[in-house]
C-alpha cells in the first residue's frame, strides 16, 4: 500500500491528463446512452405507427433558449391534460378502458415515461437553462408524448372489444348510469342510486381510476357514504 501512495505522490501531475480523459469518456457514455434511448423510442414509434412530435431547433441565444423551455413545458402540460381527460371522466374511461388498465404494456410504458418526465421537470424552470438538463427533460417529454399517442391509438382501436358480449352490455349500462349520476338535473337520491348501480355493474369487469370516482363523488355532494347505510 505504501508503494501505491509513493507512486501517487511522485506522479500527482498525471491527474491533469487522466482527469480530462475520464471526464470525456463519461460524457461520451452519457451521449451514447441518450442516443440509444432515442433510437429505441424511434423504433417503438415506427412499430406502432404514430407520428414523431416535432423537435424544436436547438439554438444558443438566451431568447431562443427561453422559447425552447416554454415549448417543452407546454408540450408536457398538454400531454398531461390529454391523460387527465381519461383519468377524471368516468364515462370516457369506460369508453376506452385500456387507458387505465395497468395490465396493458402500452399503458405501463406511458406511465413510466410520464413519471420520468415529471421527475426531470424542476420546480424552478430557470434550472432548465442548463442545456444538459433541458436536453434530458425535452427527450423525456417527447418520449411521454409518443408513449401516450401509442396507448391512446390502441385504446381507440380496441375500445371494449376485449370484453365478452355480456360484459359489453354491462359497460353500456354502467355508462348510462354514470351519466345520470353526473346529471345535475337529477335529484340527489337518483344520482346516488345511479352511481351505486353503475359500480355494481362494473364489479369484476373494470376498475375506474380513483381520480374519476373521487371527482364524481364530489360532484354529487359527497353523500354517498351516508346514503350507503340507508
Amino acid at each position: 500500500m505504501d508503494s501505491v501512495w509513493d507512486f501517487l505522490g511522485s506522479y500527482w501531475w498525471l491527474i491533469f491528463f487522466v482527469g480530462p480523459a475520464i471526464g470525456g469518456a463519461a460524457r461520451g457514455i452519457s451521449s451514447w446512452d441518450r442516443q440509444r434511448r432515442r433510437d429505441k423510442l424511434e423504433m417503438y414509434r415506427i412499430k406502432h405507427g404514430v407520428e414523431q412530435p416535432a423537435a424544436p431547433p436547438v439554438q444558443a441565444d438566451e431568447e431562443a433558449l427561453t422559447s425552447e423551455i416554454e415549448r417543452t413545458v407546454a408540450a408536457h402540460d398538454t400531454t398531461q391534460q390529454r391523460w387527465l381527460a381519461y383519468e377524471l371522466d368516468a364515462v370516457k374511461s369506460l369508453e376506452y378502458p385500456l387507458m387505465s388498465d395497468m395490465r396493458e404494456q402500452v399503458t405501463v410504458d406511458f406511465h413510466r415515461a410520464r413519471r420520468a418526465a415529471e421527475d426531470l421537470r424542476p420546480d424552478d424552470l430557470d434550472e432548465l437553462r442548463d442545456r444538459r438538463r433541458l436536453d434530458r427533460y425535452r427527450d423525456a417529454v417527447r418520449e411521454m408524448q409518443v408513449r401516450f399517442d401509442v396507448a391512446e391509438r390502441e385504446a381507440k382501436r380496441r375500445r371494449a372489444s376485449d370484453f365478452s358480449p355480456t360484459e359489453r352490455q354491462a359497460l353500456d349500462r354502467a355508462k348510462k348510469l354514470l351519466a345520470m349520476a353526473d346529471d345535475e338535473g337529477s335529484s340527489q337520491a337518483e344520482r346516488q342510486s345511479a352511481y351505486r348501480r353503475a359500480m355494481k355493474e362494473l364489479e369484476g369487469i373494470v376498475v375506474l381510476p380513483d381520480a374519476a370516482t373521487d371527482a364524481l363523488e364530489q360532484r354529487i355532494a359527497g353523500e354517498l357514504g351516508r346514503a350507503a347505510g340507508d
